[in-house]
């Protein structure tokens, strides 16, 4: 069932849980784990890491990194689609997606 909030990040967000990104300023591909309809963490973190300044009204990706240990937090504007369409190695893929078909991650778990 669709609730109002994942109905509004269905409407807003360009990237959907699973699908393959390419951060477009750091130059990594990784797959969104996670979807904030606008920018949820603390102020400080915003001034201290997000020095492009993206928009905070905007949605923001939890990312799990391409062959890294750690995940990132991205705001839309510095992502885009990856069309390799190769899997993405990390060790929480296998957690939090049940497969991997035509490119992207399939997942049975509930999401934001």
């Amino acid at each position: 069932m669709l609730t109002t909030e994942s109905w509004l990040m269905a409407e807003t967000a360009r990237f959907a849980v699973g699908e393959l990104v390419y951060h477009k300023l750091f130059g990594y591909r990784g797959v969104v784990a996670d979807v904030d309809s606008q920018f949820m963490l603390s102020n400080d973190w915003y001034d201290k890491v997000a020095r492009s300044r993206p928009p905070r009204d905007k949605p923001w990706y939890h990312v799990l990194v391409h062959e890294a240990m750690h995940n990132t937090y991205v705001a839309e504007r510095n992502l885009e689609i990856d069309t390799s369409e190769k899997p993405i190695q990390h060790p929480l893929v296998a957690k939090q997606f049940n497969e991997f078909k035509d490119g992207r991650y399939i997942t049975s778990q509930k999401t934001n």
